[in-house]
């Protein structure tokens, strides 16, 4: 098979066969090309379902938690949207296919420069990247419709709930315990903050210089 067979197979199998429904989330995941985000000698696993090293310790997510993820903020077309740890710039991608402008944030300078000359070289124009400290958000840019973070907090910055507009959503794995990580769903609704727990999972650890 070729690779847009593959990305068929993983929508079709790895998505819509674990529950993923959302129409605008399946058809980003078919559209954005994975291979183009993960190192050459894991091509053959591109869409394998599951992480991939990306170098200076970090990974890109599996294709079901991106699309998890992304399914839990309800992007709309007119959303805008803070990604946080960057990566490979393949969460980005997806989320710009729905979004209308997504702003990503990523602590290695390397992994930035790379996603970001990457999401240029594939169009992908609406998409911001910034080198920085993931957990103070990107002030400048806010509120935020949606925010999503790729990286397991200690506990949720105050900063991107700050962030978050007025019915704002923010997906965030939380570190519940040494072995333990719980992906968060947050919503805004004026001044009321409601959270609740998702599923466990399994994220690089969030790092920050302002515990």
């Amino acid at each position: 098979m070729d690779a847009h067979e593959w990305r068929q197979r993983m929508v079709e199998v790895d998505l819509i066969g674990r529950g993923i429904t959302d129409d605008a989330v399946l058809e980003a995941m078919r559209t954005v090309p994975r291979e183009r985000f993960v190192g050459e000698n894991d091509l053959d696993e591109a869409y394998a379902d599951r992480p991939l090293p990306i170098g200076c310790d970090q990974t890109i997510s599996q294709p079901y938690i991106v699309a998890l993820m992304t399914e839990l903020l309800r992007v709309r077309p007119t959303d805008r949207v803070l990604d946080i740890g960057t990566g490979s710039g393949y969460a980005a991608a997806v989320l710009a296919t729905i979004a209308d402008e997504v702003w990503s944030v990523e602590r290695e300078p390397h992994l930035a420069h790379s996603a970001a000359r990457r999401l240029s070289e594939l169009g992908f124009e609406r998409v911001h990247v910034e080198v920085g400290d993931g957990s103070l958000g990107w002030p400048p840019a806010a509120p935020f419709d949606a925010i999503s973070v790729a990286a397991a907090a200690t506990s949720v910055p105050p900063a991107l709930v700050e962030q978050l507009a007025d019915g704002g959503r923010l997906v965030i794995p939380v570190e519940r315990s040494r072995h333990h990580q719980e992906l968060l769903l947050i919503e805004r609704d004026g001044s009321d903050i409601v959270e609740r727990d998702v599923v466990p999972v399994r994220f690089v650890p969030l790092v920050t210089d302002h515990d």
